[in-house]
């Protein structure tokens, strides 16, 4: 099936035409959802996704083997501001006009080096780390660069800030992210569709299921596969129960931050709770090995008469703790009007996740796109929270986990009432294209993947965070170096789905 018919691919002849294309969409109230580049012998195809109700659908365009080039998207959508950099350290095609085209994902390769060119056969390239430092971006009397990173107390992941600044306002952040690259889109190249799913759910662990859907969902378009009842549901259970428990670290990185050591403990231990009933329902703490392509792979090991029993008993215990939280004034003086997100900015960028909600932009895949239970299940959407800063941003959290647990209560109702049959449907295909989604705990995962002889010839994940994450550099811009903690941990992104 072509990716015409899947997907309402939009062909265009140049890269201008699409780029028209694109901002027209936009235009037309479409998010723009990401753009990446794969290596085809007939050139480097150039793909944009955009996000509407009626799903993700793709433009693209191939430019010639030769091209060394093309106009930037970035002068005319901001949103592509990362991605294009991406593409130029992929694939060593600059995008002409980008306002800052330095390495992203790589650190700057060697005269002569081999770039990664994901969909080109051939395995990983070696990247040799760059020993130059970082150009400055603000100089003057009295400024100087604190570096925070890559390797920072606990188990913070790998990523180095650099912070320019005359002592205490911080007038630029910068970042390098490429200390966690582990070239997975190369490494998924030569895979069948059963083992791309195994790294599927290890590109971004706190997100496990969330990657695993929107791997199984393209699959499942391609083969036209309908997932059962009982799956579907189960499939909600496990999404939600990992929404839970992401939201909850978010609760605690911010308490730690704060100094508050019982807040601290007291939501540690919730999330721990939520890990124990996903290794007690799967045998995973990560949910890995439930879902499959066309379902899953059985039902929880725990009845549903016991999950709503643990689910009312949790539920109780963090809206206990969390209106003692959001009751404490020293800990809400520090995430009030601390790295705000403007409504404008949002929409404009196309923020995912609780990061848009929190500025009154909402996308989430679940009710504009749903898929599996949820076109089913009453799905009560909050009312968005408008001033974009650290406090709202938790705000959305609490508002999405106490919808998490009126989802879960819902799924085990329909657990116990749900008739035997099977868990999964016919979804063996060997050649096909197709896109998937679903709402990670840090908003809309995608995946676009290409079946060929039954083997991926390209596999492209996208997360949340890489698209959100762009971000930090305006959120942190005008405020000052102790509230770096307090914005960076009310995102709640992760640096494995940035860099992957």
């Amino acid at each position: 099936m072509s990716s015409d018919v899947m997907m309402g691919a939009r062909p265009s002849g140049d890269v201008t035409a699409l780029w028209d294309d694109v901002v027209a969409a936009v235009a037309e109230g479409h998010r723009f959802a990401g753009l990446f580049g794969t290596a085809r012998p007939e050139g480097l195809v150039l793909t944009a996704h955009l996000a509407g109700a009626e799903g993700v659908t793709v433009a693209e365009t191939v430019l010639p083997v030769t091209a060394t080039s093309y106009p930037a998207l970035t002068r005319r959508l901001g949103a592509a501001f990362w991605y294009e950099r991406e593409i130029a350290d992929m694939f060593g095609v600059i995008p002409q006009g980008h306002p800052r085209p330095e390495p992203l994902l790589l650190p700057q390769p060697a005269e002569g080096a081999l770039r990664p060119r994901p969909g080109e056969p051939g395995g990983p390239v070696a990247i040799e780390p760059d020993p130059r430092a970082l150009p400055l971006h603000v100089v003057g009397p009295g400024l100087f660069t604190i570096p925070h990173g890559p390797v920072r107390s606990g188990v913070m992941e790998s990523i180095e800030y650099l912070v320019e600044t005359p002592g205490e306002d911080i007038p630029h952040l910068n970042m390098r992210v490429f200390y966690k690259h582990r070239g997975l889109e190369k490494r998924f190249e030569g895979m069948t569709a059963g083992d791309g799913l195994l790294l599927a759910e290890r590109v971004e662990g706190t997100a496990t299921v969330a990657h695993a859907l929107a791997y199984c969902h393209a699959l499942e378009r391609i083969a036209a596969a309908d997932v059962p009842w009982a799956a579907a549901l189960v499939r909600v259970l496990h999404a939600e129960l990992e929404r839970l428990a992401c939201h909850l670290d978010v609760a605690v990185r911010l308490a730690d931050a704060a100094g508050l050591a019982v807040a601290t403990a007291r939501f540690g231990r919730h999330k721990e709770t939520v890990l124990r009933l996903v290794s007690r329902a799967c045998g995973s703490r990560f949910g890995r090995g439930v879902v499959v392509p066309g379902g899953v792979s059985r039902l929880p090991l725990v009845s549903p008469a016991d999950l709503l029993s643990d689910i009312g008993r949790l539920e109780g215990a963090v809206t206990a703790d969390a209106t003692a939280l959001m009751g404490t004034a020293s800990f809400l003086d520090r995430l009030r009007r601390t790295g705000p997100l403007s409504p404008e900015r949002a929409r404009e960028h196309g923020a995912l996740g609780p990061v848009g909600k929190a500025s009154g932009y909402s996308d989430d895949a679940r009710d504009v796109r749903p898929y599996d239970a949820y076109p089913t299940l009453v799905l009560q959407q909050p009312a968005p929270w408008p001033a974009g800063d650290a406090l709202d941003r938790l705000r959305v959290r609490w508002d999405e986990v106490s919808q998490s647990f009126h989802l879960l209560r819902q799924v085990a109702g329909e657990l116990a009432q749900a008739p035997a049959g099977p868990l999964r449907a016919g979804c063996d295909v060997a050649d096909g294209r197709s896109v998937g989604w679903a709402e990670a705990p840090q908003g809309e995962v995608l995946y676009d993947l290409r079946l060929e002889g039954g083997r991926l010839t390209r596999c492209r994940p996208r997360s949340a965070s890489f698209h959100n994450l762009v971000l930090m550099h305006e959120l942190f811009a005008g405020d000052i170096l102790t509230d770096f903690p307090f914005i960076e941990a009310s995102l709640g992104l992760s640096m494995a789905g940035v860099t992957r």
